[in-house]
């Protein structure tokens, strides 16, 4: 690979000083026409390419937003991204994104990596696996405005941008109850992320304020949010005595993971079981039947996030902690609708 060409490089080829070369490329009334044409010309023939974030540190500016999310799979983080490039990108800012991979010890070295860029602040979604706080605690005492969207830890003066998500899952409970089912199985998530904690105490509030008893036999535990979590829990649901007459998931791959359990069983849905999810992802309009869930808002949380940012860059000092919560939306579909059985 050829070296890059530097200032310096085009400097003693022309025998000219670096400060006089820097001065020509940023087109200075003080340096001649030709001598411009002259650098250039040369510039162009060495393939030289400026150093922007150089030049903007010398500013005291680096015009970067860094990002960190805990995967791009299935549509809500590259919904939420691009909710944050489009507003970073009207404000001026360009976005460095990094990926955790739900690894906390990838999130740490993300953190290094955007610290050591010099971004003007980072907007982060927690990994699974994070547990303890000390990396983000770093960039707050660096005085770098810190915004938190979806997953958020528990600390003091957090910024962050979160669906409500207790009040989607009360919502999709509730509208099974309305469809005449009692039985209520629950695909939960892991119990210290503030959102898949949240979705499970709606979940359970919901049955309580209906008069149906929270039952621990119908709580499934997931691994991990995927397809193959959710066919391995309704599985175990099945092996009950009294099967569940129907499913809330904290997620929507899991979800379709039991309708495909489900249909191998020729148990019909939702005349039998019915189901609702958790984040509107796209294929839930492409399954049979398509499939209830609760929409997150993503690109709207990706321009509140940015928003908030830009709020807190204006007054880096004595900036009051805030908490940005989105009203979810329940989308009803044929996977949890038309229960006529129960209702006779």
């Amino acid at each position: 690979m050829a070296k890059k060409a530097s200032i310096t490089d085009i400097a003693k080829q022309l025998g000219l000083s670096v400060s006089t070369i820097s001065r020509a490329l940023n087109g200075h009334d003080d340096i001649s026409e030709a001598t411009k044409a002259r650098v250039w010309e040369l510039a162009k023939e060495l393939n030289y390419q400026p150093n922007h974030l150089a030049a903007a540190l010398r500013k005291g500016r680096s015009n970067m937003l860094g990002l960190i999310v805990p995967h791009i799979n299935g549509y809500f983080f590259p919904s939420v991204m691009d909710g944050i490039e489009a507003v970073a990108s009207k404000a001026g800012f360009n976005v460095m994104m990094c990926q955790s991979n739900e690894d906390v010890r990838r999130e740490k070295k993300n953190i290094e990596a955007l610290l050591n860029a010099q971004v003007e602040g980072i907007l982060v979604s927690m990994s699974r696996t994070t547990h303890e706080f000390e990396h983000f605690e770093k960039v707050q005492q660096q005085g770098i405005p810190l915004v938190f969207f979806d997953r958020m830890p528990e600390l003091a003066h957090v910024n962050a941008v979160i669906l409500d998500d207790y009040q989607g899952a009360y919502q999709a409970v509730k509208h099974l109850v309305e469809q005449g089912c009692t039985r209520i199985a629950h695909f939960a998530g892991p119990q210290h992320m503030n959102t898949t904690r949240n979705r499970h105490l709606g979940y359970l509030d919901a049955l309580r304020a209906h008069g149906l008893p929270a039952n621990e036999e119908l709580v499934f535990w997931l691994p991990n949010s995927s397809h193959a979590s959710g066919e391995a829990g309704m599985k175990e649901l099945l092996k009950l005595s009294e099967r569940p007459d129907a499913i809330f998931s904290s997620y929507d791959f899991p979800a379709a993971g039991a309708m495909r359990v489900l249909n191998e069983h020729n148990i019909r849905v939702p005349e039998d079981i019915a189901v609702a999810g958790f984040s509107n992802e796209p294929f839930t309009t492409l399954t049979q039947p398509s499939l209830t869930s609760v929409d997150q808002r993503g690109e709207q949380m990706g321009e509140s996030a940015v928003q908030l940012f830009l709020q807190m860059r204006k007054r880096t000092e004595n900036f009051p902690a805030q908490r940005i919560v989105l009203k979810p939306k329940l989308l009803i579909r044929d996977s949890s609708l038309q229960l006529e059985v129960k209702k006779k």
